[in-house]
């Protein structure tokens, strides 16, 4: 993609003046963020703190006037730094309640930070770019797909301010046409998300297992997805653990679990969809999504793990796959596989195991607002 593309399909451009309010979010998501990245005290975690702090600033400049002045040349922030950025500064504009908040402010901020992360994917997609090195077709949809997560991000979040009644009383009508138009900007969110997770490959399980809360996981996915429970009426059911504190690899988790729930929501007419965990001993846990859908028939069922199957009209997830090959490929990672059963009609159960020590007494949990979306917007949540 060349320069002129990029800058001509840019979804914001600089504006005059960020509101103090936007740029407070800003700058108490980086502290919150150097907080959830590192927590503690010392030289790695000062660190930490300050490349977030640079990034505050350097999305400031580049949200008010494009400028990169305020930025060392050979200064490069990390796609997790950006991405925990952006999830605690839509999560600031949610929970400090703002009551007025410029669209085309929020929208700018997101775009610089798509813009400030681009830069370090481009270097490096992984071995998915690598497959298809001959030609410049992956670049160009990963540029798109960046580009098209800034102002989904804007969008759902402005929809839930406005679901909230922040911005004034909204009817019944009102109310369905937000869930509709919340639905549908989520689903081309979460196909932008999969686009990028696949090209970067296993990063989210790079990291050491952290301590996390499997009920606050549970809710917090479910927060997010409840707009499309509720605009379809749907019974949206959670069963919760015995031991909620464990060790492992929350975001890979909380992505899984998202894309299964979204999908059994998207492809379940009538019923419920449920989403919990079901304790085997005190290390392995089983995790499932069961709906009350209309199944997947047995012909499907053997295509149904690969990423981009041809002429798979009608199968769930996306006609690419990619979806459940993410689910599939980050399982792996965790030394897990993911499972199917489905009755025609009666609907789907998908579930896995994972081995997850009980966490260390005393010990912090992470939030579960790092979602792999990247997103972090939560209907009152991710």
């Amino acid at each position: 993609m060349t320069a002129s593309y990029q800058r001509r399909f840019t979804p914001a451009k600089p504006v005059a003046l960020i509101s103090s309010a936007v740029w407070n979010a800003l700058r108490a998501g980086a502290e919150i963020a150097a907080d959830r990245l590192v927590g503690g005290t010392g030289d790695g975690a000062e660190k930490v703190r300050g490349e977030l702090a640079l990034l505050a600033r350097t999305v400031y400049r580049k949200a008010t006037d494009g400028s990169d002045a305020s930025v060392a040349p050979n200064t490069a922030f990390s796609r997790q730094l950006v991405d925990t950025l952006r999830t605690e500064f839509l999560s600031r504009l949610n929970e400090d309640r703002v009551n007025w908040i410029d669209a085309e402010e929020v929208l700018a901020v997101l775009s610089a930070m798509e813009e400030i992360g681009n830069a370090s994917d481009r270097s490096d997609t992984g071995e998915f770019e690598a497959r298809l090195a001959s030609s410049d077709a992956l670049r160009a949809v990963l540029e798109v797909a960046h580009d098209m997560r800034s102002p989904l991000s804007a969008i759902l979040f402005l929809v839930e301010t406005l679901r909230g009644e922040r911005s004034g009383p909204v009817n019944p009508v009102q109310e369905r046409q937000l869930g509709l138009i919340y639905g549908a900007a989520f689903g081309l969110s979460n196909l932008a998300s999969d686009i990028i997770e696949a090209a970067r490959g296993n990063l989210l399980t790079d990291t050491n297992p952290r301590t996390f809360s499997i009920t606050e996981t549970i809710q917090d996915v479910s927060a997010i997805v409840a707009p499309m429970a509720e605009e379809k009426g749907l019974k949206l059911l959670q069963t919760y653990p015995q031991i909620d504190l464990r060790l492992g690899h929350i975001a890979a988790l909380h992505r899984v679990l998202l894309n299964l729930t979204s999908n059994a929501l998207k492809y379940t007419e009538h019923g419920s969809v449920a989403i919990g965990c079901t304790e085997l001993n005190e290390t392995r846990v089983e995790f499932w999504v069961k709906d009350t859908g209309r199944g997947i028939p047995e012909k499907v069922l053997d295509m149904l793990f690969a990423g981009f199957r041809p002429g798979s009209v009608g199968v769930r997830f996306s006609s690419a796959g990619l979806g459940l090959a993410i689910c599939r490929t980050l399982l792996e990672s965790m030394n897990s596989t993911l499972r199917v059963e489905s009755t025609p009609t009666a609907g789907t159960r998908f579930s896995f195991l994972l081995e997850l020590p009980e966490a260390p007494t005393g010990e912090f949990p992470a939030s579960t607002k790092a979602s792999s979306t990247g997103t972090g917007y939560k209907s009152a949540s991710v």
